[in-house]
């Protein structure tokens, strides 16, 4: 026993825990289970629902576990240990009581509950509850409160446990739900009766332990038992949150996070959340070749033979770009058959981000979050730099708004000014405030230098500009003037926007020698120096520059690039495929299959591996176990799953190997989401964040006319 434990008795079990844990953590320390509605791992204390009595021996009455700590126990007269009980009499019959209360005015919805069949009341008062109930009177009904597209109340069922208030006001950043009223008459409401403007605001409805709080899109689908559950990642950003998706029938109902402590903790934002209707609307399920000016419906043969002859062609006048949600399978079949034929016009960053290098001239720390996304709980000063962590990846800035909130950690931005749910010292907004930065003396340069473990965070919004790649320089410079990167410590960090970008970066995805890049290949379509260009579900560029190229488009949805494409390959989205994602700390993690793909669509990397039968240039896999031994054996990176690098090889960590040296533009730094809702192909083709994407402009644009 140290300092910091305690030996402590329960249940006539001699046990040693931390003193700092409180009787419940103490309790499940020891492998009793304690029923609880408002006590969370992750939210302050409350001690509402007093659902955790416990007896504490001595003490006059039981007690809450969640709010009474190990320290605060008194042991015996004689010096025996202090000790509590956890299944008397005594907290059997006051469990029973406090049940028997909440459930006074719950009403008997239970039936047409969405909650049904994973409902922590319906558990707990089966275990816990009376057999009846001695209360005749009438039960109280409260108005329902509106809060948005995306959570459906039904407020006569809430038992006021507050978990949805602690967790806008602490977790989110957006104070907008409380309480009012006392006693019976207490209820949750969103102050202004409005949508919650937090991108993180489905998260209630997993808190919420009643049927108070569901999804709205998901309101009457279906019960729990019927779906088909399948635990994979999320590709809505880079942060490759851990999610479940639930299935009926070939169809996603649902998607629902998974715990992850060093990635997405338990939560996850709304888009990752409800952006599964749009998996069904909108889809390729079939090839289609442009005849006569319109998209027409052929086979798989037809369409083969069509790529064939247009990829056969001068390996100089071919070019290929790659988009956001492609897995790193696909992208290696599709890498190993451009370099079979010798194209070396291939480009995995389609918003033009000048990092990586195909030569490994550029080391896997310059384009990595070096510090891991769990490394932000250590940080003590943190710059952030042409992102909009909020709108990029709102997980990871509600871990940036807990490090806030728990320490004196100091945060200042250089780029656009916006509300990050944490004060912050802005800047400036130019590139040319970073490169200056090291200069200066006082300010928060200081705080940077003092710091113990200080934190540089350098968005798309800084990288994917011409000057890029001298910001980029600028930002390792400045990491090294202020001590980001010691012995144990790597706080130069790149905060990418894209699922695919760190797997591409890591696979090669790049342009090789004498190859064009993103807006070289547009500009050579544009000019007609490029004849046919290959889309791997590139959706966010210029279709316009593509001028008169012949377009082959391999994804699956009608998005631009379908709409632009000359020849369309259907092939299988995220929740429909085995595939392997690298999140921006370089983590590689395996997303599974939750669906069949729709129609006729398949694999990518199957796609690329029948069309290079076609074009006689066979590659040498033909599953995808041998394509990941094949992808292992290039890169071992890809076959460390669920590591993250992070302060590995800092003692290589050399500013004069980021970017390229010269002068920095004054341009201000602009986050490249500037509508958090319609990132991608599957958001746009959702009716749900169209609804979201439609509420948030016009809040904005109440905001402006204010």
């Amino acid at each position: 026993m140290t300092e910091n434990t305690r030996t402590i008795i329960i249940d006539g079990d001699e046990v040693t825990v931390p003193q700092d844990y409180n009787l419940l953590q103490a309790a499940e320390a020891a492998g009793r289970e304690i029923p609880r509605f408002c006590y969370h791992e992750r939210l302050s204390v409350a001690g509402n629902c007093r659902m955790c009595l416990v007896e504490l021996v001595g003490a006059p009455k039981p007690v809450a576990s969640c709010a009474f700590l190990v320290r605060d126990m008194r042991g015996g007269p004689n010096g025996e240990p202090p000790a509590m009980r956890t299944l008397s009499p005594l907290v059997k019959k006051a469990r029973e009581g406090v049940m028997e209360f909440l459930l006074i005015n719950h009403p008997l919805d239970c039936p047409i509950c969405d909650q049904g069949g994973e409902c922590d009341l319906q558990d707990q008062s089966l275990m816990y509850g009376r057999a009846g109930s001695r209360y005749a009177e009438n039960k109280r009904a409260v108005e329902e409160k509106y809060m948005g597209p995306l959570i459906k109340t039904i407020m006569t069922r809430c038992i006021q446990c507050t978990r949805c208030v602690r967790f806008a006001t602490e977790v989110a950043g957006v104070p907008e739900l409380g309480a009012i009223g006392r006693g019976e008459d207490m209820e949750i409401t969103t102050y202004l009766e409005q949508s919650m403007t937090s991108e993180l605001s489905g998260n209630v409805i997993d808190l919420c332990p009643v049927g108070a709080l569901t999804s709205r899109p998901y309101a009457f689908n279906a019960r729990p038992w019927e779906l088909n559950k399948t635990e994979t990642i999320d590709v809505m950003d880079a942060q490759g949150a851990n999610i479940r998706v639930d299935s009926r029938s070939g169809a996603v109902l649902r998607i629902m996070p998974r715990i992850h402590d060093e990635v997405n903790e338990e939560w996850i934002s709304d888009k990752t959340r409800f952006v599964w209707d749009g998996l069904g609307r909108q889809r390729l399920d079939r090839p289609y070749a442009r005849k006569d000016g319109r998209l027409t419906p052929i086979g798989w043969d037809e369409a083969l033979d069509i790529a064939a002859k247009k990829l056969s062609g001068e390996a100089a006048r071919i070019g290929a770009i790659a988009g956001d949600l492609n897995d790193v399978e696909g992208l290696k079949a599709a890498k190993d058959l451009f370099d079979a034929l010798g194209v070396a016009s291939i480009d995995a960053r389609q918003d033009g981000a000048r990092i990586g290098a195909r030569d490994g001239s550029s080391p896997r720390q310059s384009y990595l979050f070096n510090s891991t996304i769990a490394g932000i709980d250590q940080a003590d000063a943190i710059l952030i730099v042409g992102a909009n962590p909020r709108l990029e990846a709102p997980v990871l800035n509600a871990r940036i708004r807990q490090r806030w909130l728990n320490s004196d950690c100091q945060i200042g931005v250089i780029g656009e000014a916006g509300d990050l749910t944490y004060p912050y010292e802005h800047l400036g907004a130019g590139a040319d405030v970073l490169a200056g930065l090291p200069k200066k003396r006082s300010g928060f340069i200081k705080t940077l230098k003092d710091a113990q473990r200080p934190m540089i965070i350098v968005g798309m919004g800084a990288l994917a500009r011409p000057d890029g790649a001298q910001v980029l320089r600028a930002a390792g410079e400045l990491a090294k003037v202020v001590g980001a990167v010691s012995a144990n410590w790597n706080g130069f960090n790149v905060l990418h926007t894209a699922a695919s970008r760190v797997g591409a970066l890591d696979l090669g995805f790049l342009p090789g020698e004498g190859g064009r890049d993103t807006h070289a290949i547009l500009d050579g379509a544009g000019k007609g120096e490029v004849d046919t260009v290959v889309l791997l579900g590139a959706d966010e560029i210029d279709m316009e520059r593509l001028g008169k190229a012949f377009v082959i488009y391999v994804g699956h949805h009608g998005d631009a690039g379908a709409q632009r494409a000359d020849l369309i390959l259907p092939s299988a989205a995220y929740t429909e495929k085995n595939g392997l994602y690298v999140n921006t700390e370089g983590r590689a993690q395996l997303a599974l299959r939750a669906v069949f793909p729709k129609g006729e669509a398949k694999e990518d990397w199957a796609i690329f591996r029948a069309l290079s039968a076609r074009l006689n240039k066979t590659l040498p896999y033909d599953d995808l176990n041998a394509l990941r031994a094949a992808l292992i054996e290039e890169n071992p990176v890809f076959g460390q799953i669920d590591h993250a690098p992070g302060a590995e090889g800092v003692a290589d960590f050399d500013p004069s190997t980021l970017g390229e040296a010269g002068e920095v533009s004054d341009a201000p730094l602009r986050s490249p989401v500037t509508n958090f809702y319609m990132t991608n192909a599957v958001a746009r083709a959702s009716k749900t964040m169209a609804e979201c994407s439609a509420m948030a402009l016009a809040a904005t644009r109440m905001q402006a006319a204010e």
